[in-house]
């Protein structure tokens, strides 16, 4: 009997053992209580795909615009005589042995070649021999001086260029470009707004050319690489309307200045010329157009003069602006298309580059012509 309690002890010292090596197992596995809740996953874990990652829109840097101020003087090479028809014209006059009256008769030829105009070409011929009849061109450094003086007197740095791209009483300035098709006047917009920027305003587009359907998107792509805003309407719309908007725009967004791209017109169709008059008219109606720009290809000559003539009848053009006035342009028509419309060229195209664009400059246009 005594045996028998012995043997149940042992096996019950056994159990409790075991049970409290059991325990014991289980407490170090489990974990404590107080153990955080797992950390919300890093920006570069994978996620659930219930829980989508939404990337931030990368935003490219905008180009920076050439300044203005150094365009022209880069620019300069584009005008002369090795390039320039009518660079090389004005410059055969110091490299005449003799100013016969062939010799006179070969430059009046070359200058009207070079759309000069009959006219103006008559008065530099006439000064020119009056001023050189005495001592020829022995002294070429003097014949070109007189050369320089007599064609500034027909370029006429006396007219303003400024482009008046302010608004009065607070309002943006309102530019609106005009010309006919093929001018390559969407794009001279976007170059003009590229030259706004670098001048410090803040601009917006208006793309006001319903009619072609990539005009609005290639003016968006202008925009877009110097941070310029454009406003467009659908395609086929109201070019009045979009005109509208983005001047109501611009005066709620505190623009500079607002530039309007209109679709390119025959001058010869009435209704498309009426209809440019109406979207002045409607543009007026919050702010004054301060600016209306007439975009003139300058390879298509005297033909020039007449897109002008009508024009100038539809609306009030204050300035012109000739586009590709480089190579194969004659360069001569800055003085007719002036003295027809009687407003100053406020722009010259010289390029297929984006800042290739710039103010232009009586004198500094003469000195690029007369530079060997």
């Amino acid at each position: 009997m005594e045996f028998f309690w012995i043997i149940l002890g042992g096996v019950v010292l056994v159990l409790l053992i075991a049970t409290g090596v059991i325990i014991f197992g289980q407490q170090k596995v489990l974990p404590p209580a107080d153990e955080p809740e797992a950390l919300t996953p890093a920006k570069d874990e994978v996620l659930a795909p219930d829980q989508p990652v939404v990337a931030e829109p990368e935003v490219a840097a905008a180009d920076v615009p050439e300044a203005a101020a150094s365009r022209l003087t880069r620019l300069r090479r584009k005008l002369s005589a090795s390039t320039n028809p009518f660079a090389r014209g004005l410059l055969s006059v110091l490299s005449a042995d003799r100013l016969d009256a062939e010799a006179w008769d070969d430059l009046e030829a070359t200058l009207i070649t070079a759309d000069l105009g009959v006219g103006p070409t008559d008065e530099l011929v006439t000064a020119l021999r009056r001023e050189l009849s005495i001592d020829g061109v022995s002294d070429p450094a003097s014949a070109k001086k007189v050369l320089r003086s007599e064609l500034l007197k027909l370029v006429d740095p006396s007219l303003d260029r400024s482009l008046r791209t302010t608004g009065a009483d607070g309002l943006p300035g309102v530019v609106l470009v005009v010309g006919v098709n093929g001018t390559g006047k969407t794009t001279t917009v976007g170059k003009l707004a590229r030259l706004l920027v670098a001048d410090g305003r803040q601009v917006l587009l208006a793309a006001a050319d319903t009619f072609r359907a990539a005009a609005a998107d290639q003016l968006q792509t202008w925009g877009s690489r110097v941070g310029v805003e454009v406003v467009r309407g659908p395609e086929g719309g109201d070019p009045a309307a979009v005109a509208f908007d983005a001047v109501t725009q611009g005066i709620a967004d505190g623009a500079s200045v607002v530039v309007v791209d209109t679709a390119g017109r025959l001058h010869t169709k009435a209704g498309l010329m009426d209809e440019l008059g109406k979207i002045k008219r409607v543009i007026e109606r919050k702010a004054a157009v301060t600016e209306v720009l007439l975009l003139i290809d300058a390879t298509t000559g005297q033909n020039g003069l007449a897109q002008a003539r009508v024009f100038a009848e539809v609306v009030d053009v204050t300035g012109i602006v000739l586009s590709k006035l480089d190579g194969s342009a004659k360069g001569g028509i800055v003085v007719p298309v002036q003295r027809e419309l009687g407003v100053p060229v406020k722009l010259i195209g010289l390029g297929e580059g984006p800042d290739d664009l710039a103010a232009f400059d009586a004198e500094v246009f003469v000195d690029a012509l007369l530079e060997e």
